[in-house]
């Protein structure tokens, strides 16, 4: 058993050690992470170590267990769907398992509100595992660079850009139905000899297109079972013929 006191810092550190753990296995070590998830197996747990190292391994028999346990069956739902798909959806279950640790050290070693308030203060400026994993955190920080670099260039005042703002929307309320007769096609000899993928046929500018973003082959929508609105969700399109291209 741990002594039953510790101080808010010491419990961060244990907090930023599983995390760099889980992000290990589920970037630099996602090979090694994913053929160790087998669906064939029982129920599967991705722990994170204190040390910066992870497990896949199965749930403790004991119940109630010592401390909070992560998500288990993580790896029946691996081929169920698409890799990156899985690996945020592991990644979400990750942060929440580290937020129901941090809480339970907080209550076990008598943390006040204080206490609490500092630890989840420091917990919430890194960011989460899903964040990592998606790419969301790159964005951010490169979204955040671009308001500091731009917040010492703001020349303009409120009415000039507001004078841009309705000289760019009058622009393009004054686009002719000849430029946008044009631009269709512009848009159709660009794509008139792009054949689907997967059926083969031309491709229409009434039917919705998606490229595979690993073999760059475009699909009808309709023959991947692609919606508009799905896609507006993956930030990486892998075809199926992609997806089955990994040796499990």
């Amino acid at each position: 058993m741990e002594a039953l006191s510790r101080s808010v810092e010491e419990i961060f550190e244990d907090f930023q050690g599983r995390r760099a753990g889980i992000i290990k296995a589920l970037t630099t070590d996602v090979e090694d992470f994913y053929s160790q998830c087998d669906p064939e197996k029982e129920n599967l747990c991705l722990y994170g170590f204190p040390n910066e190292q992870w497990e896949v391994n199965l749930p403790v028999e004991e119940v109630p267990p010592e401390l909070p346990e992560p998500v288990l069956g993580i790896n029946f739902a691996r081929d169920g769907m698409l890799e990156k798909d899985w690996l945020s959806l592991v990644a979400v279950h990750s942060d929440t398992w580290l937020l129901a640790l941090a809480f339970y050290f907080g209550a076990r070693f008598g943390f006040d509100k204080t206490d609490r308030k500092r630890l989840f203060g420091m917990i919430n400026e890194l960011p989460t595992i899903f964040e990592v994993v998606t790419g969301e955190a790159k964005k951010q920080v490169k979204e955040k660079s671009s308001v500091s670099n731009n917040s010492g260039n703001k020349s303009k005042s409120n009415s000039q850009a507001q004078a841009s703002e309705t000289q760019g929307r009058q622009s393009k309320a004054l686009q002719t139905k000849d430029e946008d007769e044009e631009l269709e096609e512009q848009d159709n000899d660009e794509h008139g000899d792009t054949l689907c993928g997967a059926c083969g046929e031309n491709y229409g500018t009434d039917e919705f297109w998606i490229c595979c973003d690993i073999c760059e082959k475009w699909f009808h929508g309709k023959c991947v079972k692609i919606t508009p609105a799905r896609a507006e969700l993956i930030k990486q399109y892998k075809c199926p013929s992609c997806s089955n291209k990994r040796a499990r």
